[in-house]
């Protein structure tokens, strides 16, 4: 969660309140909020970069994080693409804050919704809908 709270304190704290950025904190000790995540991680020289974690039952993306140093090289793409192979499910879902929608937008995915504001964090819903490719995934 290092990673997850360094990446949202540089690059989309300043697009929250302080409620917001307050809330974001609390989700990332919360254990009930936590629980039930599975992880995909990328090392680089021991060094974790890059990171998702989805709530595989409600198929929703609750993290998705690389180190600014990484920005723009390809972890994230090579993450999601990832997730895509190993993941089962038909449909993906995220609430993307304002800094992520260009890049969710790249990867496939559309707005369900108009931003929201909760609790002081800002997102817009949306979803990744797999293609179906004929196998049976």
């Amino acid at each position: 969660m290092d990673l997850a709270w360094r990446v949202f304190s540089e690059y989309e704290s300043p697009d929250y309140s302080d409620e917001g950025t307050e809330e974001f904190r609390r989700c990332l000790h919360d254990e009930e909020y936590l629980y039930g995540i599975d992880y995909i991680g990328v090392f680089y020289d021991q060094k974790l970069i890059g990171l998702i974690g989805i709530r595989t039952g409600l198929e929703h993306i609750c993290f998705f994080f690389v180190d600014g140093q990484y920005h723009r090289k390809g972890v994230g793409t090579k993450m999601f693409d990832y997730l895509l192979e190993n993941y089962k499910g038909n449909n993906i879902t995220v609430n993307s804050s304002p800094y992520g929608l260009g890049f969710y937008k790249k990867l496939g995915f559309v707005p369900t919704e108009e931003e929201k504001t909760i609790n002081g964090i800002r997102f817009t819903p949306m979803i990744y809908e797999r293609k179906s490719n004929g196998s049976d995934l």
